[in-house]
C-alpha cells in the first residue's frame, strides 16, 4: 500500500517548527551564540544537560560532533538515559534534589557555563539543575518549550515543587517551539497523537548556535578547535591535535 499522506504530514510539521524557530528565535539564538563564544575566547569548556529520557540526545547532538566545537562537554548521566530502564529515567528526572546532585557531582561554579535542554522544561532534575548551577555562580541557558510549560497544569507530577518553569529562571532562554505532548500528526479514529517533533527542534536550536558562536569567534580572527569527522580522511590526525588539551577535562571524552 503506497500511501505518503502521514509522511506528508509530518514532513510539514517538521519544516512548520524548524520556520517557527529561523523566523522567531533567531536573536535569541544570537545572543546565547555570543555568550558561548566569549567564553570559549578564555579557553572554558561549555557544560550541556538534557535531564531525561529523550533530552540527552540533545547533549550528545553537540558533543564529540563532526563540525561542532571541541569545548563541548557534555553531561551524560546514565541514571536518566533510557539505556539505563525507561520507567527508570522518568522517575529520576521527576526526582527533586537529583539535578542539585549532578551539578555538585560535575563541580560547575562560579565563571562556568552551563546549557540545560528539556523541551517540555518543568520536570525535577531541569530546574533543580538550573537553579543550583546560578546559586553556585554559572551561567545557565535554557532551551526549552515556552509554550508547553506554560500549558502544563501547575499541579502535574512531572512538576518541580517550586512550579518553576525553566524559561523563567534560566539567565538566557530559548524557545524551541514544541506543541503541549510533543507529538503533532492526528489519526482519524485513533486517540494519541503521533510524530514528536522535540528532538528535530532542539537538534536544530543547538547546530545554530554552534555554528553562531564558532562565525563569530573566526570573525574575531579566533580559530576554535573544531572536530572533524573520524571517518571522513585525514579525521583522526586532524583530531589528534587537541585530544590531550582536552582529555583530561571532559570526563566523557
Amino acid at each position: 500500500m503506497k500511501s505518503g499522506f502521514v509522511m506528508d504530514a509530518y514532513y510539514k510539521e517538521i519544516i512548520r517548527i524548524l520556520d517557527d524557530i529561523h523566523n522567531n528565535e533567531k536573536e535569541r539564538i544570537l545572543e546565547v551564540a555570543y555568550v558561548i563564544a566569549e567564553h570559549i575566547k578564555k579557553d572554558r569548556l561549555v557544560y550541556i544537560w538534557g535531564p531525561g529520557g529523550h533530552s540527552n540526545l540533545a547533549a550528545m547532538e553537540i558533543f564529540f560532533r563532526a563540525g561542532g566545537l571541541m569545548h563541548i562537554n557534555a553531561i551524560l548521566n546514565t541514571e536518566t538515559m533510557l539505556s539505563e530502564g525507561a520507567l527508570k529515567s522518568m522517575y529520576v528526572e521527576r526526582m527533586p534534589g537529583y539535578g542539585k546532585v549532578v551539578i555538585n557531582d560535575y563541580g560547575i561554579g562560579e565563571g562556568d557555563l552551563i546549557i540545560v535542554v528539556n523541551a517540555y522544561g518543568i520536570n525535577s532534575a531541569t530546574i533543580d539543575a538550573a537553579l543550583e548551577a546560578k546559586s553556585r555562580g554559572a551561567i545557565v541557558i535554557g532551551i526549552s518549550s515556552h509554550e508547553h510549560a506554560n500549558n502544563t497544569p501547575k499541579d502535574h507530577v512531572a512538576r518541580h515543587p517550586s512550579k518553576f518553569n525553566l524559561h523563567e529562571i534560566v539567565d538566557y532562554t530559548v524557545d524551541c517551539k514544541v506543541k503541549v505532548g510533543d507529538a503533532v500528526i492526528k489519526l482519524p479514529d485513533f486517540q494519541q497523537k503521533i510524530g514528536a517533533l522535540s528532538t528535530f527542534a532542539n537538534a536544530y536550536v543547538l547546530n545554530c548556535i554552534v555554528i553562531e558562536a564558532i562565525n563569530m569567534m573566526v570573525k574575531d580572527g579566533i580559530k576554535p578547535p573544531v572536530w572533524m569527522s573520524g571517518n571522513a580522511q585525514g579525521g583522526d590526525e586532524w583530531n589528534n591535535q587537541f585530544i590531550d588539551r582536552f582529555k583530561n577535562k571532559i570526563r566523557v571524552l
